[in-house]
């Protein structure tokens, strides 16, 4: 009889999850909403929706519309706030098991360290994901993610406001992404998550005017997957550190692409707004895999489309 794989991944120092499936940020909400659909314990790592220094309205509707393999959203980033997340959310994490990693955003690098600073010790907290890469958010947002000194600032920034595992979570709207990715793992990042969203637009020609009240929004779904993989595939020759793929996953055979083009774990976001149960019936399909193939670890496969 074969044994159990074992599927267990380390991400950061200090941060193991017990197998390489995360939720994605801004598709999971705060973890809570789904407690009564599906055993979230049974995830890798939940990401929560992305949390600032002050609690945010988003954008103007409407912020999400349907498009070919995939969605455009514009939701701007609403969220509850650092404070209130530390309030009403931290306490409930910390009766999980499953790891919670907060996304951060801010409008300025001192925003990134302030929000960084009031996780900094609280129960229920593993780890910070800085999203420097947003597209539909006007101020701050991308001025982050395109430009290597400053996403190296944020990194140091927030690096010296907490001693939890830092994520830099980088935008595909760039010319060169390895570039980026040096440059934050030069900063100190513990891991790489790539990629967030690809700027796009969808027109009503009945009304003759944008969809989105934000008029572009972030395309993501399996239309971005071959763009996320080869990234993917990119960043991880070029850094020693994890990389965490994202972008179109939404079965097992997709989780294992990213993991064979270098990935040390994964992120389901799109497909969990259809499928509840997205991300756990791909730990399902890895199981699955791994055991038909007797393949005993992760680490056995990781990176092996690279050789």
């Amino acid at each position: 009889m074969s044994k159990v794989p074992d599927l267990s991944v380390r991400i950061a120092h200090g941060l193991k999850l017990i197998n390489p499936v995360m939720t994605a940020s801004g598709t999971f909400g705060y973890g809570d909403e789904y407690c009564d659909l599906i055993d979230i314990q049974k995830l890798g790592a939940v990401v929560c929706k992305g949390t600032t220094l002050r609690p945010r309205d988003g954008n103007p509707q409407p912020r999400i519309v349907e498009v070919s393999s995939g969605i455009l959203n514009s939701v701007g980033l609403q969220n509850i706030g650092v404070e209130a997340l530390v309030k009403d959310k931290a306490p409930l994490w910390a009766t999980w098991q499953v790891p919670v990693i907060v996304n951060i955003a801010g409008d300025t690098v001192d925003e990134y360290a302030q929000v960084a600073s009031k996780l900094e010790g609280v129960a229920g907290i593993s780890s910070i994901e800085i999203n420097i890469s947003c597209p539909n958010v006007k101020a701050g947002g991308m001025q982050f993610g395109t430009d290597p000194r400053v996403a190296a600032e944020v990194t140091r920034a927030v690096k010296s406001a907490t001693s939890l595992p830092v994520i830099v979570k980088l935008s595909p709207n760039v010319s060169d992404i390895v570039l980026i990715a040096k440059a934050v793992e030069k900063a100190g990042a513990d891991a790489i998550s790539l990629i967030n969203t690809i700027w796009g637009m969808a027109i009503d020609t009945k009304k003759r005017k944008p969809v989105l009240g934000n008029i572009m929004g972030g395309l993501s779904g399996p239309a971005v997957k071959p763009v996320a993989l080869y990234m993917v595939y990119k960043v991880a020759g070029a850094v020693g550190i994890p990389v965490i793929g994202c972008g179109g996953i939404a079965n097992a055979g997709d989780a294992l692409e990213f993991i064979m083009a270098g990935a040390t774990a994964v992120q389901v976001g799109t497909a969990t707004l259809t499928n509840p149960r997205a991300a756990l019936e791909v730990i399902d399909g890895m199981y699955n895999f791994f055991t038909a193939e007797d393949i005993g670890s992760i680490s056995q496969i990781r990176g092996i489309a690279r050789q």
